[in-house]
């Protein structure tokens, strides 16, 4: 299996976070993606290589102009005043107030952004530009006839919305690479998201239309985070409707309660009969991951990447979560080496 990755991820380093009443560290950390691609390299998984440039265009097919024009300029404007530190929101438009774009740098932070996850750095737009063209580049593999490809993609992007950011999210890879596909002759996608927290920018994306379907299994948004999309009522809107499933499963749950939401999600996207797969492959439904709380074990992944592979469809697999950092590799590259045994 052919993986992409792009050493451009280091660009991005957020100092902290805003979390339980905290500026603390980063949870999603340059490291995350180090050791996935040293267990691909150690396992003998298949080749490493740079992506290629796509240019904007494909990102453009996704995210809004307005949307990207702030993201690409927000540091260069911060840097403007001089002062220490990320870039991170402190005011959002709520309920009560008027939907207007304000002109001012941290107006339009938090009408761009639904937390203060997303630190903005010198470095992340190329980190996340990069990260959609390491999408790209794998899609592209598979468009010319693989099975399968991984794209190791850092920063994630499946909390990515079309002009929104939050969660550690930028660009939404596995978004932009579906819709490569169907603009490349393809005529329905599955998304299949495994992480932990639900796929809030994915589902958003794609909610009102028919040509891609979007199974989402995660922790339950009455208690985890993002708390405002992925319950199990929400089957998608007009031409989309039926065509948006989600799982949402308590803390705890181990892999007997989640296999059972994986083989439904699975169901359904058999029935579907998509051209193409493209998994939103988060490993933090492990069981030590500190900000989740599921209990899968490595072992798991195997499994897990095995009952991917019966569907039978050529598959991408999309870098996103996973923060118990000393074994993302592990359960990352046992998701790929499961699909690949089951080939």
């Amino acid at each position: 299996m052919l993986t992409i990755y792009s050493d451009d991820h280091h660009l991005h380093h957020g100092r902290c976070e805003l979390m339980d009443g905290q500026l603390m560290p980063c949870f999603e950390m340059p490291s995350r993606a180090d050791h996935v691609l040293e267990r691909v390299k150690a396992r003998g998984l298949g080749p490493v290589e740079a992506p290629q440039d796509f240019g904007l265009e494909p990102i453009q097919r996704i995210h809004s102009a307005a949307y990207l024009e702030f993201f690409k300029g927000a540091w260069d404007r911060w840097a403007k005043y001089n002062r220490e530190g990320d870039l991170l929101p402190f005011t959002w438009p709520a309920r009560t107030f008027r939907t207007v774009i304000p002109t001012s740098l941290h107006g339009q932070l938090g009408y761009y952004s639904f937390d203060a996850g997303a630190p903005i750095t010198a470095g992340t737009w190329q980190a996340a530009y990069s990260a959609a063209q390491v999408a790209l580049t794998a899609q592209a593999e598979i468009q010319r006839g693989a099975r399968s490809a991984f794209a190791l993609c850092r920063p994630p992007g499946h909390h990515a919305a079309g002009d929104l950011m939050g969660g550690y999210c930028y660009l939404n890879n596995a978004a932009i690479a579906a819709q490569a596909f169907l603009d490349q002759g393809h005529k329905k996608v599955a998304i299949l998201d495994v992480d932990y927290h639900h796929g809030n920018g994915t589902q958003s994306i794609f909610y009102e239309r028919s040509d891609v379907l979007f199974a989402s299994i995660h922790g339950h948004p009455e208690a985890e985070f993002p708390f405002f999309l992925g319950y199990a009522d929400e089957y998608g809107e007009g031409a989309g409707e039926g065509f948006n499933f989600n799982y949402p499963l308590p803390a705890g749950s181990g892999w007997d309660t989640w296999s059972v939401a994986l083989e439904q999600a699975c169901g359904q996207i058999q029935g579907y009969d998509a051209d193409v797969i493209v998994v939103s492959l988060g490993v933090d439904t492990f069981k030590d991951d500190p900000i989740s709380q599921f209990k899968l074990d490595s072992p798991d992944y195997l499994a897990m990447g095995k009952r991917i592979a019966a569907l039978g469809k050529p598959t991408l697999f999309v870098m996103e979560g996973g923060y118990a950092v000393a074994e993302i590799g592990i359960n990352a590259v046992n998701v790929l080496e499961g699909f690949q045994s089951a080939q």
